[in-house]
């Protein structure tokens, strides 16, 4: 029998896990195999993601004192695993999309990812979001098209200047 004492203490790990985290994933790992248990640890550990198995009262107590993730009391019901998403908080939905799709295991229940909500149908549209990374490279992108595009616009006027003066210049020497 877990202790009061004991509970608290995994209730805190919980909340300094969450508090640290960009994005959550509530995973049901029912009628997950050992076996299919560890490969899908393994691929968490090997992806740099932590994985957090835990009893729903005490994930909800933990949720209530960090705040910031709003989870409705029915996704909390049967056996729930937390996938946490620190700097990339799209990078467990891919994750659990891509081992999933092997075998069906775990079941997605939820995200919240920088407050919004996701439910168990739309694992697909989360793992579909571009990570932070390649918005940073979209956003660099982006800014970098109009200068080159102006310098491509000066280049071209001062072509077009460097050829106008080349002619009247010839125009001059033909005349003289």
């Amino acid at each position: 029998m877990v202790t009061k004492k004991k509970k608290q203490q995994l209730v805190d790990i919980l909340v300094n896990q969450l508090q640290e985290a960009q994005g959550i994933f509530l995973v049901n790992f029912e009628s997950m195999d050992v076996a299919l248990t560890n490969q899908f640890r393994k691929l968490i550990y090997e992806k740099e993601l932590n994985y957090k198995v835990a009893k729903n009262t005490l994930l909800r107590r933990a949720l209530d004192v960090v705040g910031k993730f709003d989870i409705p009391d029915d996704v909390l019901k049967g056996q729930t695993a937390i996938v946490f998403g620190y700097n990339d908080p799209t990078k467990p939905a891919k994750v659990i999309k891509e081992f999933s799709e092997k075998g069906g295991k775990p079941a997605f229940k939820a995200a919240v990812i920088e407050g919004q909500f996701f439910g168990s149908s739309q694992l697909s549209v989360v793992a579909s979001l571009p990570s932070r990374d390649d918005l940073m490279a979209a956003i660099v992108g982006s800014l970098g098209a109009p200068a080159s595009g102006i310098v491509g616009t000066i280049n071209s006027l001062l072509s077009d200047v460097a050829s106008l003066i080349e002619e009247v210049a010839k125009k001059q020497h033909d005349a003289a």
